[in-house]
């Protein structure tokens, strides 16, 4: 992920210039990009065109949720209550948090437009907090929720109408930390789970895809360089075949049979313009294969995390989002 707008692309990237980042010798990063934030906007009386306000999830682990509420919502006429996305944002693990101003829009806009309520997690960073970190920090935000007495979500929240989403980094945290929360599914009654939306979800391995090979550094938001430094990182390990990056394998390929038993939706959006698309695909027939429903929508052109920067594009999510949500609700 970048900033508002995206950077020029360059020929043979510094991963840490163009991130703005210094690798320290206790392992931790030194982050020196200007991230535009958005404070929460809480108060129903001023003219934000959504609600959102932050909430402290654990702690110890600095880890917390913004909620985002369509202003809609409060209309006292209506007695029924909005579906609930669980959403994680990108950053390659090692950047941003739900009050950044991209993901802050992004949310927001997706609360109005389908009229539906949005947790967004702040989950712990790498590499300070190596995976599966904040696959731990999904999993605790859903059970979070159970006992949570946040009036807005009390009030308004769908428990039983939930997914799981989260947009490239963000996407594998909803994939892995969906796989564990379809795995311990009877604890987490009575959320009712119905699906994983997997938006240009960040996977990888150790061979290059053809559409890696094809874009390479070229990518105006997620060159090869800085995709290989993220995993670097990100990983407790430095095989790109770990299970985290690939979900061809270890224990994730047994795990997806729950999605299926427990009748699960997935969707995956993305575009061929996305050097990750190859594995994106991939993780789509490897999900077929083990039996889930699967709807993918691939469109030519574009780049990666396209969605973020360009409302026009958001737009057009918005509609093939909804239509996704629109059919499982049916199924």
């Amino acid at each position: 992920m970048s900033d508002q707008t995206p950077p020029p692309s360059h020929p043979a990237v510094d991963p840490y210039q163009r991130l703005q980042i210094v690798l320290n010798a206790d392992g931790t990063l030194t982050r020196h990009r200007q991230i535009p934030t958005t404070p929460a906007s809480p108060d129903p009386n001023q003219p934000t065109p959504f609600l959102s306000k932050d909430v402290a999830l654990n702690h110890a682990n600095s880890t917390g949720v913004r909620i985002f509420l369509p202003r809609q919502a409060l209309d006292t006429s209506s007695s029924t209550k909005l579906p609930l996305i669980f959403y994680f944002h990108g950053g390659g693990f090692i950047l941003y948090s739900p009050n950044s101003s991209g993901f802050h829009d992004f949310c927001g806009n997706i609360a109005i437009e389908l009229n539906i309520i949005i947790v967004s997690v702040g989950y712990r960073l790498t590499p300070e907090h190596r995976l599966p970190a904040a696959y731990d920090d999904a999993v605790e935000a859903l059970h979070w929720i159970k006992t949570n007495q946040d009036d807005w979500l009390r009030n308004y929240a769908d428990f039983s109408n939930i997914y799981i989403m989260g947009t490239s980094a963000g996407g594998n945290i909803a994939y892995h930390g969906g796989l564990r929360a379809a795995a311990e599914a009877d604890s987490l009654k009575p959320l009712r789970i119905k699906g994983l939306i997997l938006h240009q979800p960040f996977f990888g391995g150790s061979q290059r895809t053809p559409s890696e090979l094809r874009v390479g550094d070229s990518d105006p938001v997620l060159p090869q360089s800085v995709s290989d430094l993220m995993w670097e990182l990100a990983l407790p390990i430095a095989d790109r075949d770990h299970e985290y990056c690939n979900p061809t394998v270890g224990g994730g390929y047994r795990l997806l049979e729950n999605i299926k038993l427990l009748g699960w939706r997935v969707f995956v959006p993305g575009c061929d313009g996305d050097p990750l698309i190859d594995c994106q695909i991939q993780l789509v027939k490897l999900m077929e294969e083990k039996g889930a429903v699967v709807v993918s929508k691939f469109r030519e052109g574009d780049y990666h995390g396209v969605e973020i920067f360009e409302p026009s594009k958001a737009k057009a999510f918005h509609v093939v989002l909804k239509n996704f949500m629109s059919s499982s609700l049916a199924a």
